[in-house]
């Protein structure tokens, strides 16, 4: 089957030539376009006399599929990558509530608070009756909090495998079903067993997504465009925890539940709008579904032929899907593995999660502002500077990002520890009540345009399709490992004074800012192959 592709004033008439012909030439496609038309041979002039497209290459009967213009004239619409992306990642909204629910719903728990509900209220009756009707001791809460982290590594782990198999698309749609019904399971809840539940479902999803949709992201943008999309799940991530504190901040918790399980369910939907990867359908021998996928995501005449014989050429180079063992033994693998597991771990020995989750506890202990003013406050700024960092991070470059992020957050948390210190042995700190929240938004500012996105995104950038799968859910284990750790460690330092923890935090820090800047190289605006050279050592 042959596709000729042959212009008329402005417009591209395609013609199918039904007999064999491997090269017509000028005669032939005057008789053919004639016949075809129905037009005078005379008034037809030609742009482009032929391509043979093989029947691989796409569907013969939609001839949408092939490529309209030349090569030189080829242009790609970053449009729908956004869309996909900001569909995908809103199971990154979806994780941020998760991640942030405890915040304003534990003191909503709390004895002293329920007492002040009732008294408030004027309701006299049983606190069963009351819609906050569950109290929590300080080890139950303990227990709700770490349900996440231990649920998000059973969600990690086979993420990337199941990804593998059934596709990044079809992946999330599954994973997301646990995100519905933990939302239905804590809206109704009457008991702790029943938090314990949702809290575990909802961190299998949570740990699912910080799998999958970074892999969804980096297969399916361009090289131009791919860190701005890369920060993305950071971005929708802050927006979710924003979401949280503010709107906590009003209604019960039950009610905020409710209202969280609206996101999931937004995701399901718009699930079904979007493509596969169009790397993942060209693993799978589905050449003309990856073609469609790439006219989708990057507009009807892109050069999608380029595009696709690219990535056949990167999934040549590696073969087959690979096993834990193929990760460990190839040099650049191994090199991309120890520097996502690194970075996770630097991300979570910032001491962000440990922030997050006890951030109400943290102002009312150490600040003279209203505790929920301040989450809001941060939450905010956590938003505005994480969009900053998808504007910067194609120009800026990502080390010299995580460099910046990590040497101020060094600062900022040995500022938080010197205030603690005071504070526990003089009344001084009284008088800079406002320190904390300055510390912990500049804290908040610089961990967002680099510690916060920039290690999911070159998570995505550093492996091959082969080897991704197993290397990403690895790296996304190994971080919610680390989630666990900080948790337990946040509890246990701060018993020893509550300028503890932040000393801790601050020199892991001054260790991440050493590293980056001796160990790791810029990968902006660099392709797969260029990466891969890299990591290999040539």
């Amino acid at each position: 089957m042959v596709f000729v592709k042959v212009q008329r004033n402005a417009r591209i008439l395609p013609i199918i030539i039904t007999r064999p012909v491997r090269k017509p030439s000028r005669a032939a496609i005057v008789i053919i376009m004639s016949d075809y038309y129905n037009l005078s041979s005379r008034s037809l002039s030609f742009l482009l006399l032929f391509q043979t497209v093989s029947q691989e290459d796409g569907d013969s009967r939609n001839p949408i599929t092939y490529d309209l213009l030349q090569e030189n004239q080829s242009k790609t619409s970053k449009t729908r990558q956004y869309v996909a992306a900001m569909i995908i990642c809103l199971g990154a909204v979806a994780a941020g509530t998760a991640l942030s629910w405890t915040s304003p719903v534990f003191p909503q728990m709390s004895a002293g608070n329920q007492s002040c509900l009732n008294s408030t209220s004027g309701d006299t009756s049983n606190s069963t009756s009351n819609e906050n009707d569950i109290l929590l001791t300080d080890s139950q809460k303990t227990l709700v909090g770490s349900m996440l982290p231990f649920g998000a590594l059973f969600g990690a782990l086979p993420s990337g495998y199941i990804a593998d198999r059934i596709g990044r698309r079809s992946t999330a749609m599954v994973m997301d079903i646990p995100f519905i019904l933990a939302w239905i399971t804590l809206s109704f809840a009457n008991s702790v067993g029943w938090l314990y539940l949702g809290r575990f479902l909802i961190g299998i999803a949570t740990g699912s997504f910080c799998v999958v949709a970074p892999m969804y992201i980096s297969e399916i943008a361009e090289t131009s465009i791919r860190g701005s999309l890369g920060t993305l799940f950071q971005l929708l991530l802050t927006i979710g925890i924003l979401f949280i504190y503010v709107v906590g901040a009003f209604v019960t918790w039950k009610t905020l539940s409710m209202l969280c399980l609206i996101i999931p369910i937004l995701l399901l939907v718009g699930l079904f709008i979007v493509p596969e990867t169009p790397v993942y359908l060209l693993k799978r021998g589905r050449r003309s579904e990856a073609n469609r996928a790439l006219k989708w995501l990057w507009g009807d005449y892109c050069n999608t032929s380029n595009a696709i014989q690219a990535i056949q050429n990167d999934l040549d180079q590696t073969g087959a899907d690979a096993s834990v063992k193929d990760l460990f033994s190839n040099r650049a693998s191994r090199n991309g593995m120890v520097i996502s597991v690194l970075l996770m771990v630097f991300q979570q020995f910032s001491g962000i999660n440990a922030v997050i989750f006890f951030m109400n506890e943290i102002f009312k202990s150490s600040s003279t502002i209203d505790p929920k003013a301040c989450t809001i406050v941060v939450g905010a700024v956590q938003v505005l500077m994480t969009l900053a960092s998808s504007m910067l991070i194609e120009k800026a470059g990502r080390k010299i990002l995580l460099i910046f992020s990590s040497t101020i957050m060094t600062v900022c948390l040995a500022m938080l520890g010197a205030y603690n210190t005071i504070q526990r042995h003089t009344d001084v700190s009284q008088s800079i009540g406002w320190l904390p929240l300055l510390c912990i938004v500049l804290f908040i500012v610089s961990f967002s345009v680099g510690y916060g996105p920039i290690p999911w995104m070159m998570m995505g950038e550093l492996f091959m399709p082969d080897v991704k799968g197993i290397a990403v859910s690895l790296s996304v284990m190994m971080n919610w490992v680390c989630v666990c750790l900080v948790t337990w460690l946040f509890g246990v330092l701060n018993a020893g004074g509550a300028d503890v923890p932040f000393w801790f935090f601050s020199a892991w820090m001054g260790v991440a800012t050493a590293y980056v800047a001796i160990a790791l190289q810029e990968t902006k605006g660099k392709s797969a192959s260029q990466i891969q050279s890299w990591l290999s050592g040539r």
